[in-house]
């Protein structure tokens, strides 16, 4: 499980700077009985617990939650130059193109015609429909690679996605004002394969464009900047999925034990 790594991981670390859990514990402002529960993966670790433990450790939340993405610092004792990185249950997500296109004509087919649903919010739609399915289930659905940019989270292959299916005539892109300001909408030309769609897949496209595909592109991206996933990525890197064990309860869409 996800808090037995990271808790692991705030193990091997404490024990490389030559601190006691007791140390630790008085640091974070928790008991040592609740810093061995933290290290054993028995207690889920709050956003803020999150990054004091980041900022004691002097480490990115990425690095903290993904190892893979630390410099070299030399805590692993059986690491070598030559060895491989440890990486994490799902380091780098596996693009599902096939899935992908019917994803985003279900969402143009359901919302789009709305005056408000352009790119931006496409890409922030599509940011928690993937992290909100594998905060939920531990599985990807899309499985995209969104980076951090400073309108909220960007899919990486959305643009080439699109180009692809504007050839194929699934979709077309056209120009557009929505207020004062340019915007690009797309307009599905075929019927979405919901074949490829399981059930619950389907119902979190559901829910998640019921409860924010109203949103101005300001509104929505404004809302993304304070999802854990987002704060805890680099600008212009890569957001890790992992992170969203660690979402303050305003952004989860999961019941963890107490």
């Amino acid at each position: 499980m996800n808090t037995l790594h990271v808790g692991t991981e705030i193990r091997k670390l404490r024990e490389a700077l030559g601190m006691s859990q007791e140390e630790l514990a008085g640091l974070i402002g928790v008991s040592r009985p609740s810093m061995v529960n933290i290290e054993s993966g028995k207690r889920k670790i709050s956003a803020d617990e999150l990054i004091q433990f980041a900022e004691i450790f002097d480490l990115t939340l990425d690095q903290l939650v993904n190892p893979s993405s630390r410099p070299e610092i030399g805590i692993d004792e059986s690491a070598t130059a030559d060895s491989p990185k440890e990486s994490m249950r799902i380091s780098i997500p596996r693009e599902n193109y096939d899935k992908f296109r019917e994803v985003l004509l279900y969402i143009l087919a359901k919302i789009g015609a709305r005056p408000n649903v352009g790119q931006t919010v496409l890409y922030k739609l599509l940011y928690f429909i993937d992290f909100d399915f594998y905060e939920k289930y531990e599985e990807q659905l899309i499985g995209a690679v969104y980076i951090k940019n400073r309108y909220g989270p960007t899919p990486t292959h959305f643009k080439k996605l699109v180009e692809e299916m504007e050839e194929e005539g699934s979709l077309e892109s056209v120009s557009s004002k929505y207020f004062k300001y340019d915007q690009t909408k797309y307009l599905p030309r075929r019927t979405p394969d919901l074949s490829l769609l399981s059930a619950r897949e389907l119902q979190m496209i559901d829910e998640v464009t019921d409860r924010l595909g109203s949103m101005t592109a300001a509104r929505l991206s404004e809302h993304s900047h304070g999802d854990t996933p987002w704060l805890g990525a680099e600008d212009g890197k890569e957001i890790s999925y992992e992170m969203v064990f660690y979402r303050t309860p305003e952004y989860s869409v999961r019941s963890y034990p107490d």
